[in-house]
C-alpha cells in the first residue's frame, strides 16, 4: 500500500473514499484488477476488497467480472465521469494551494484536426509527456470543432475564429489561409486576376457533406470581400482536398502552414497573393478549466513548440 500512497496527493492519501475513486479510475483505464494493483502497488485481494466497498458505498455495480476480463458497467461509466471530475478538482485544489511546488498530473483530453494533430500536436504532446511523466494524454483527431463540455475535452486546438462566448481563447500561433493551385491547373485554366474570377474556376472545398457550395471571405486592399465558390470535388478531410489540388483538380484555400511544403517543392502556386483570410491557431478551454495547472502548462508548451523547433507551424 505504501507505493500507492507515495504516488498520489496528500488529500488522496488521507481519505479512503478518494483512494477508492483513484483505484476505480485506474481499473477502468487498464481493464484489469491485477494491472491496476500493479500500477498502484497493492495486492489483487485488496483491489477486490476496495472495489466491493466502493460499490456498496455508491449502491451500484461498477464492473462486470469474468475469469478472463473486466468490463465497466453502464452505471460504472456514469460513476467514472464523476470520479474523474472529483479527482481533477482535488488536483486543482492542490495546484492552487501549492503552486509551483506540485508537479502537473492527471489526464489531458485534447482534440484537434487530423493534419495538425498528426504532424504537429502529437509530437509536441510526446515531448510534454516526457517532461511531465505524471500527465496522461488523450488526443482525438477530428476535422470538426468539438463541444468541450458535452464531449469532455480540456482543450480544442482550432484554426480561425472562435464564436462561442463561453470559451476562453488562448492564441498559439499567427497564421492565414491563402489561395493556391497546382501549376498544371493554372496552365490549363489560367490564373484568376480578381477575387470574382474564382466563380468561373473549380474550387476544391473542405466542408461538411450536407453543403452544396461555399462562401470564401478574404481580406484585401479593399477590406473584406466575399465570393461564392463551387467545384466538382469536396471533402470533409483537409488532406484529401490538398492532394486533389496537387493533382490539378482546382483551387484551394488553406492555412499557410498546411501548404508551405507544397509551395516550396513546387506542387502548388499561390494565387491572388494580395488576398488572405485570418486563421490564427488557438487553443480553447472552458472558463473552469482555464485555471488548471496541467492545462496552463500544456498551453505554454504548445505555444513554445509550435512557434519554434521541428514541429513549428511555419508560414513559409
Amino acid at each position: 500500500m505504501a507505493d500507492m500512497e507515495n504516488q498520489n496527493s496528500p488529500v488522496v492519501n488521507n481519505d479512503p473514499f478518494l483512494r477508492d475513486l483513484l483505484l476505480f479510475s485506474v481499473i477502468a483505464k487498464r481493464g484489469s484488477f491485477s494491472a491496476a494493483g500493479t500500477e498502484l502497488g497493492i495486492s489483487p485481494a485488496h483491489v477486490s476488497k476496495r472495489v466491493l466497498a466502493l460499490e456498496e458505498t455508491l449502491g451500484c455495480k461498477l464492473f462486470n467480472r469474468t475469469t478472463r476480463r473486466v468490463s465497466i458497467t453502464k452505471d460504472g461509466e456514469t460513476m467514472l465521469v464523476w470520479a474523474q471530475t472529483i479527482m481533477d478538482n482535488v488536483n486543482g485544489m492542490l495546484e492552487t494551494s501549492l503552486g509551483d511546488r506540485v508537479e502537473p498530473r492527471g489526464t489531458l483530453r485534447i482534440s484537434t484536426s487530423q493534419r495538425m494533430g498528426r504532424f504537429h500536436i502529437a509530437p509536441v504532446l510526446a515531448l510534454l509527456r516526457k517532461r511531465y511523466p505524471k500527465l496522461e494524454v488523450w488526443l482525438e483527431l477530428v476535422d470538426r470543432r468539438t463541444d468541450l463540455v458535452a464531449e469532455q475535452f480540456d482543450i480544442d486546438i482550432r484554426v480561425g475564429e472562435v464564436n462561442e462566448q463561453n470559451l476562453i481563447v488562448h492564441k498559439i500561433a499567427d497564421s492565414q489561409r491563402i489561395l493556391c493551385a497546382a501549376p498544371s491547373y493554372l496552365e490549363e485554366r489560367g490564373s484568376p486576376t480578381t477575387l470574382s474570377d474564382l466563380q468561373r474556376h473549380d474550387c476544391l472545398l473542405f466542408r461538411g457533406r450536407d453543403q452544396s457550395f461555399g462562401v470564401w471571405r478574404l481580406e484585401g486592399s479593399n477590406g473584406v470581400e466575399s465570393v461564392k465558390v463551387t467545384g466538382p470535388m469536396a471533402s470533409n478531410h483537409s488532406d484529401v482536398v490538398r492532394e486533389w489540388a496537387h493533382e490539378g483538380f482546382g483551387i484551394i484555400m488553406a492555412s499557410t502552414w498546411d501548404v508551405a511544403p507544397s509551395i516550396r517543392n513546387g506542387k502548388l502556386t499561390r494565387i491572388l497573393p494580395e488576398y488572405f483570410q485570418p486563421a490564427d491557431v488557438s487553443a480553447v478551454t472552458t472558463i473552469r478549466a482555464s485555471g488548471s495547472m496541467k492545462i496552463r502548462v500544456c498551453l505554454e508548451f504548445l505555444s513554445a513548440h509550435l512557434s519554434f523547433g521541428p514541429y513549428a507551424l511555419r508560414n513559409g
